[in-house]
């Protein structure tokens, strides 16, 4: 069972993510470090279960320090995906309040002023009574 440091474990309580739906896997790293890449398994990949981000973190030569490497970045990406949600309703709500507002005297104005110069020049287009 994974066990987060006391400030990981603050941060997973501000973001509602539980220990439980984390799962935890261990493959060989590769790249460099000699005998110790090739017959530890360091690299660390941690996966959220309720939204499915995963994360693999090889950057350390112990399994210890890639374990919290890889939770701090599962955590950031939670924390932003959040945030990016939250800002995408704020957008949406602030688009549809502007949406409804109305508008100010000296637009609508200019507006009936517009269609009125449009509505005389169509009416010019018209046919020319030959009686006249």
């Amino acid at each position: 069972m994974f066990k987060p440091t006391p400030d990981q474990q603050e941060v997973m309580k501000k973001l509602g993510v539980h220990p439980d739906e984390l799962e935890e896997s261990f493959v060989r790293a590769s790249g460099k470090g000699g005998q110790n890449v090739n017959k530890v398994s360091t690299c660390v990949q941690l996966t959220h279960l309720p939204t499915g981000f995963a994360v693999k973190c090889m950057s350390h030569r112990t399994q210890a320090r890639n374990r919290h490497e890889a939770l701090i970045r599962l955590l950031h990406k939670i924390d932003t995906h959040r945030q990016a949600l939250r800002e995408e309703r704020r957008q949406a709500r602030e688009k549809l309040r502007r949406k409804n507002r109305p508008r100010p005297a000296g637009v609508k104005r200019k507006i009936l002023a517009d269609k009125r110069k449009r509505s005389e020049k169509k009416g010019f287009r018209g046919r020319i009574d030959p009686e006249l």
